[in-house]
């Protein structure tokens, strides 16, 4: 110790001898002047980005397509501002994405279904019945599946599982946020904003649940007649509680949202809007604090562009409980929650078979 101490000392009476004095005053001036001739050319808000990447961002590892021979960067998961609220605006990247899309088969309604980034039994399941129908009434039908990042003990196997799905069906958009409940409301508006830059083109999309039955021919037949602007429709909540019981799973305090009462909102198992809206919502988005419960938040928005959701053409059309299966019921209704993926798959078989359902 008495050494390591004496070999300090001799270091520094080295560098005093060496010139290297800081009560040098030539010395302090050149390096005031060095200092400041770093900072003319050093670009602040690159700094800035690269220090909050380095802080606040999570990089992942990157994966290759072995058929695109491309390195994908997985991405930047935006640490929450705290815990009732989402990282929203912000600029999340596509790690994949379908923007040729709309382009190619000009669809009059896109479907898209956000999943977690692990359930692909669920994307096969719709794949093979309701997402077949791709031509309704003459009108197009695309469908889509809109996935985050998954978490990073799973992130490497099946990331490289998900490049292949993609190149196989090109039916995934992934975006670099982490996929979780808590997120849906980035979700939600990552969604508005790939159809905002990619789907111009369309007159209607759906936001539809992967646990959800669709009949997509009676969702093309309602919007036959349905406006072409301003539109939200769905399972319509209006005078809905905000939870103020810290266990509910969809609770607020009075600090985040002080009315006793949410606007009207359409409920995020499924609800369907002209393609005007995406846009209008994204930029109402930079003015409403997001928060966590996105069908909540979207309501949020569309009350500050002073846009009124609107109710259903006919009753029974959206169900937030499970419909026992009824072939004449289910050809009525546009959607359902379903009590499994097994029989989801049988029900929308069974309604395909010829002959009057009712």
């Amino acid at each position: 110790m008495v050494q390591e101490s004496g070999d300090g000392e001799k270091r520094s009476q080295g560098l005093s001898n060496s010139g290297f004095e800081w009560r040098s005053p030539r010395l302090l001036v050149c390096s005031i002047l060095l200092v400041l001739l770093l900072f003319y050319y050093i670009d602040y808000t690159q700094f800035s980005e690269k220090w909050a990447t380095t802080i606040s961002l999570v990089l992942t590892e990157t994966f290759t397509s072995q058929t695109t021979n491309t390195s994908l960067a997985l991405g930047r998961l935006s640490t929450p501002p705290g815990p009732y609220y989402v990282a929203y605006p912000h600029k999340y990247e596509f790690v994949l994405n379908e923007p040729e899309k709309c382009k190619q088969e000009n669809p009059f309604v896109v479907l898209i279904v956000p999943v977690a980034p692990g359930n692909a039994a669920f994307r096969d399941a719709i794949r093979s019945t309701w997402g077949t129908e791709k031509l309704v009434e003459d009108k197009v039908v695309s469908l889509l599946f809109l996935l985050g990042l998954p978490c990073p003990k799973e992130q490497e196997n099946l990331q490289e599982s998900l490049l292949q799905e993609s190149e196989k069906y090109h039916d995934i958009l992934q975006s670099d946020f982490l996929d979780s409940y808590h997120n849906l409301t980035i979700k939600t508006m990552v969604m508005l904003e790939w159809l905002t830059a990619y789907c111009q083109n369309a007159s209607y999309a759906m936001k539809v649940d992967s646990d959800v039955f669709l009949n997509v021919k009676r969702l093309v037949n309602m919007l036959l007649s349905a406006p072409k602007e301003n539109y939200m429709t769905g399972l319509v909540t209006r005078g809905g509680m905000v939870m103020r019981d810290p266990r509910s799973k969809w609770y607020l305090p009075k600090q985040v949202f002080a009315p006793a009462r949410y606007p009207p909102y359409t409920l995020g198992l499924a609800y369907v809007f002209s393609l005007d809206l995406p846009a209008k919502l994204v930029e109402a988005a930079r003015h409403v604090k997001a928060v966590y419960i996105e069908d909540v938040y979207l309501g949020l928005c569309m009350k500050h562009l002073g846009i009124s959701v609107t109710n259903p053409s006919e009753g029974g059309l959206f169900n937030v409980y499970p419909v026992q299966y009824n072939r004449c019921r289910y050809s009525k209704l546009i959607t359902t929650t379903t009590r499994s993926l097994r029989g989801q798959i049988r029900s929308w078989k069974d309604l395909q078979t010829p002959g009057s359902p009712c």
